[in-house]
């Protein structure tokens, strides 16, 4: 049984500027699966870079409310909600409102440097 946990976790901030926590990457653990999990936070007023990745990627909003933007799309979301997200399609979240938007990023295939480009 491996246990990861956010308290104490070093984040980065992340290519698209959000501030990120890698939980699971079988590229970085013992961990035999073929997606990625990451923790993700957008401040107030802020919001992602638009950005695409070569794997599909799900986001399961945790807290807060946005604006997802995929493609030509932009839906409303809020805690709760889970976005699909198609391979190659570019993506962005806002966070118009006061409090911290939180959000879980699950990619299949894992995620690495050389999946994402930031437009």
């Amino acid at each position: 049984m491996i246990i990861r946990s956010l308290e104490g976790m070093e984040g980065i901030e992340a290519g698209d500027a959000s501030f990120l926590r890698e939980l699971v990457n079988p590229a970085k653990g013992p961990f035999e699966i073929r997606y990625s999990l990451a923790h993700a936070e957008v401040g107030p007023g802020r919001e992602t870079l638009p950005h695409r990745l070569r794997s599909a990627e799900v986001y399961y909003i945790l807290e807060g409310r946005g604006l997802m933007h995929v493609g030509e799309e932009t839906a409303e979301v809020a805690a709760g909600q889970a976005v699909y997200i198609p391979p190659g399609e570019t993506q962005f979240i806002e966070n118009p409102g006061t409090e911290q938007l939180a959000f879980l990023c699950i990619v299949d295939p894992a995620w690495t440097a050389d999946d994402e480009e930031v437009l």
